[in-house]
């Protein structure tokens, strides 16, 4: 496997890393007999478990962006070292924004998160040019 679609995986376990520290939140804060049920009348996560399930979120819908770019660079043999360092950039930004967002650090998380979009316009850029 390519450093390429080794940072996709990464980044995929990544996510599947922040689905169970919210999992895991949402157990402590309402229990699982609530979280097996239909949580027809569930309360929204509060505190670091809000924040953990904010934080999958976004990361669920910037891996699809990212997949998306990185497949398309790989199947085009456009996944050169430009968009190798994009695709290094997003993952350890998102780390970053994962880790700044569960500490609850508003203005660099968002940094954090600007700093991922610039790793996937990089590899957008390689794809356009």
């Amino acid at each position: 496997m390519t450093p390429f679609l080794s940072l996709l995986v990464w980044s995929v376990a990544l996510m599947f890393a922040q689905m169970l520290i919210a999992v895991s939140g949402s157990t402590l804060q309402v229990g699982l007999v609530k979280l097996a049920g239909n949580r027809d009348d569930i309360a929204q996560p509060t505190g670091w478990t809000g924040r953990a399930h904010r934080a999958h979120r976004n990361m669920l819908e910037n891996l699809v962006l990212f997949a998306a770019l990185v497949l398309v660079a790989h199947a085009t043999g456009k996944a050169d070292a430009t968009a190798l360092l994009g695709a290094q950039i997003f993952f350890w930004a998102r780390l970053a924004y994962a880790l700044i967002y569960l500490a609850g650090i508003p203005w660099l998380r968002t940094g954090a998160w600007f700093v991922s979009v610039v790793g996937m316009a990089l590899i957008f850029l390689q794809l356009v040019r």
